[in-house]
């Protein structure tokens, strides 16, 4: 039987490469995404595989329970979970806007929470499953003018790694992959693309391909580019202050 992944935020970015390279391997696909006419165009497109579309805004509470419960509904089992969905904002904590805020805690840390908690217990039933959850090389440190987005990402990572290990007794793994700077509408969205932090931004199906590797490997923590990996480790040696004055520094312009 064809093995069923699930790729939240599947339109565009990391999540469309995501779509790309589980689709060449054989995978059937379950896409996420808010855009119905994106999720259609990409159904036609990857005609050869079987694509069931789910639109739903995740930032929106609630929203995970039907997809769960749409998956259950078409008696689909899923082998693969990728929570990939997500966005960040660049300015001031209390200048930015509190709703949008609030939506990217939901979106980055409760709806990747919930979803892997709806579909982690039929993974532990049938012992067999694998997890990719997409933090960034933001879980390592604080991040001045993007204060929320990177305390979202380490609780990605936190919740991820501490995953992996309740999980050891069955075989199921759970990846976390830890981008830095990627070319993606992320930047836009965050309003970072002229920052430092994007003067070595990687390209999405470069990353999509480590973090794919990494999740068939079963890694649990994947950062990608030697330069990322370098400030990630060298992050944990820093001085808290000191790593948030780097990332403060890196939020700045060219």
């Amino acid at each position: 039987m064809k093995r069923t992944a699930l790729i939240t935020g599947a339109t565009s970015g990391l999540g469309y490469e995501f779509v790309k390279l589980f689709a060449a391997d054989g995978y059937n696909l379950v896409l996420v995404a808010r855009n119905i006419e994106k999720l259609e165009e990409i159904k036609k497109t990857f005609a050869e595989t079987e694509v069931a579309i789910i639109a739903k805004d995740l930032s929106i509470q609630g929203a995970t329970k039907e997809v769960y419960e749409e998956t259950a509904k078409l008696n689909i089992n899923i082998d693969v979970l990728v929570n990939n969905a997500g966005f960040g904002l660049m300015g001031k904590f209390d200048e930015l806007d509190l709703q949008k805020q609030v939506n990217m805690i939901q979106l980055n840390i409760s709806a990747l929470t919930e979803l892997t908690y709806y579909f982690l217990p039929a993974m532990k039933e049938r012992n067999n499953g694998k997890i990719l959850n997409v933090a960034s090389t933001a879980a390592f440190q604080p991040g001045p003018l993007m204060a929320v987005y990177y305390a979202s990402k380490a609780y990605v990572l936190s919740f991820s790694e501490a995953l992996a290990e309740e999980l050891q007794e069955y075989s199921i793994s759970i990846t976390t992959l830890c981008p830095g700077a990627t070319k993606t509408n992320f930047g836009s969205v965050a309003s970072v693309e002229g920052t430092k932090m994007f003067s070595r931004a990687m390209l999405p199906d470069e990353v999509a391909k480590k973090g794919y590797e990494g999740l068939k490997d079963g890694k649990r923590v994947l950062i990608t580019g030697g330069l990322n990996k370098f400030g990630a480790i060298s992050a944990k040696f820093l001085p808290r202050r000191l790593a948030a004055k780097i990332a403060k520094y890196a939020a700045g312009e060219k």
